[in-house]
């Protein structure tokens, strides 16, 4: 199990007072847990320890990417068109594998004033009627590029807020999809929808299962009425919790919950009150994100007041209680922002090396291909990322002239697919074998990557990597910083490590 090196279970009380005389970095601290079962425990990696040394983390929490994708999407060009689309569309219908399929719904009620996603708020049923037309022929477009025989074996909606929609138009959009595509009916596919608890009652879960969704994502943020009136988002740990038990009721194999630490007003104390609401519904999976405030950017961020965002030091400790508090509850650390329950899928699939990273973060079926629907959805096919129109007003133009609204994307060379690769490795396994990179890839390591080796020298020297000649590991002190660890890798962004349109490492 995972364990916090540093220091034991505290009162979240006191943590802002008394972290730092408390805290030693050179101690190992495993906690107890609450009762799992113990063959699920026997496989579990006991060195997977994670270890919160303060003064490293300010050293190295600069802006990076997230390595939802490499190259990531800063590097997609508008040169790529629909012509080149179409041909990594044949050659990965040679390639045979199975498909994931993600759709945008790019639409909100109201506006949540921390969000940095590609929405429209809005209650004009017109231009959602209009939006949905124009998904439906793209559905039939997209699928004339695809073998009939390739299944379908992962289905995400998201947005903006899917559950936007109504009954009516979620089953038409449905029946689109299995009309144009062969969809996996078996216990192992993946059809998971992000919900807003405001938009959804026991009937509309009830609807999500007969539509064949199994996966539920619940936006809950945070429990506490301050900070909710802070970010226009009031939803109470009632709804959330009668949701948790409804989805039991139909059967979803599982349902995971999406929290943010620095929101405004948040407080070690604060959010430790909805860690435990949290902790007691137990979701299968969390997802606990950094809030990064960037107004300039995203415009409801202005209705945010800079002085009512918690400071670094503060936003550390939050982190610290979080991880602390989760993980003596029995949840898995995976990697990044991800938590698990041990008998979760994305725990079992790190153990046995099929755990990807994509562009909705940590997921397991990592054979498959990427096709994007939507305005703005990326895709990942045939050895290319491709990304729709970012605009709907474009989006719907390019789909009225019966054209894939294909905007930009890039084709990946060798030496980006060997870096994928190298960083997907890392990023999902804390660990890196030479021999495999080159039994895959026929190169040899230490010559290809010279320059990278130095450069995690230092790294190394703090404690935060070990390389040794067969394989570089990350430690317990690296595992909160896979992102800059990642980013020695990363060709494109050698002498940009502080580029402002990245989020920071943590």
């Amino acid at each position: 199990m995972p364990a916090i090196c540093g220091i034991p279970a505290r009162d979240p009380q006191g943590v802002d007072r008394e972290y730092q005389s408390r805290f030693d970095p050179t101690s190992v601290t495993t906690h107890r847990h609450f009762p799992v079962d113990a063959t699920v425990l026997a496989g579990m990696n006991k060195e997977n320890v994670v270890c919160f040394d303060a003064e490293l983390i300010a050293r190295y929490r600069g802006r990076g990417p997230r390595y939802t994708s490499y190259p990531t999407a800063l590097q997609f060009d508008g040169g790529f068109g629909l012509d080149d689309y179409r041909r990594h569309a044949q050659l990965s219908n040679a390639a045979q594998k199975p498909l994931s399929v993600y759709v945008h719904i790019p639409f909100c009620q109201a506006l949540c004033y921390y969000c940095g996603c590609n929405k429209i708020v809005t209650r004009n049923t017109a231009r959602v009627q209009n939006y949905l037309h124009a998904l439906h022929r793209e559905i039939e477009m997209q699928a004339e590029l695809f073998d009939t025989g390739r299944t379908v074996e992962q289905l995400h909606f998201g947005g903006g807020t899917p559950t936007y929609l109504d009954e009516t138009q979620l089953r038409a959009l449905m029946q689109a999809l299995h009309q144009n595509f062969c969809f996996d009916e078996g216990e192992t596919r993946q059809f998971s929808i992000e919900v807003d608890p405001r938009t959804v009652d026991r009937s509309g879960l009830a609807l999500l299962a007969e539509l064949g969704f199994n996966r539920l994502s619940l936006g809950v943020q945070d429990f506490d009425p301050q900070v909710q009136q802070a970010v226009n988002r009031i939803q109470s740990a009632e709804q959330v919790r009668a949701l948790q038990r409804h989805a039991q009721e139909f059967g979803f194999r599982s349902v995971s919950f999406d929290l943010i630490y620095g929101l405004p007003h948040q407080s070690v104390a604060s959010f430790d009150r909805t860690l435990d609401e949290v902790v007691d519904m137990r979701p299968n999976r969390l997802a606990i994100y950094n809030y990064a405030h960037l107004p300039a950017r995203f415009k409801g961020q202005r209705m945010i007041r800079d002085e009512d965002i918690p400071e670094p030091k503060v936003k550390l400790d939050i982190l610290h209680h979080t991880i602390d508090k989760l993980t003596e509850a029995g949840y898995v650390y995976i990697g990044m922002d991800h938590f698990a329950l041990p008998d979760d899928e994305l725990v079992i699939a790190q153990q046995n090396h099929s755990l990807q990273r994509n562009f909705q973060g940590y997921s397991t079926h990592g054979n498959c291909e990427l096709i994007g629907l939507g305005v703005s959805a990326i895709g990942s096919i045939g050895g290319s990322y491709v990304q729709n129109s970012v605009s709907t007003i474009e989006y719907e133009e390019q789909i009225a002239l019966d054209n894939i609204p294909v905007k930009r994307g890039l084709v990946l060379d060798d030496d980006d697919k060997l870096r994928a690769w190298v960083i997907q490795k890392l990023m999902c396994y804390d660990a890196l074998s030479f021999d495999q990179v080159e039994r895959e890839f026929a190169i040899g390591f230490r010559d290809y990557f010279e320059r990278e080796l130095a450069l995690l020298q230092p790294l190394a020297d703090d404690g935060l990597v070990t390389v040794d000649a067969a394989a570089i590991h990350i430690t317990p002190r690296g595992r909160l910083l896979l992102r800059s660890i990642a980013m020695v890798f990363d060709r494109y962004l050698q002498s940009s490590q502080g580029d402002q349109r990245f989020s920071r490492a943590i």
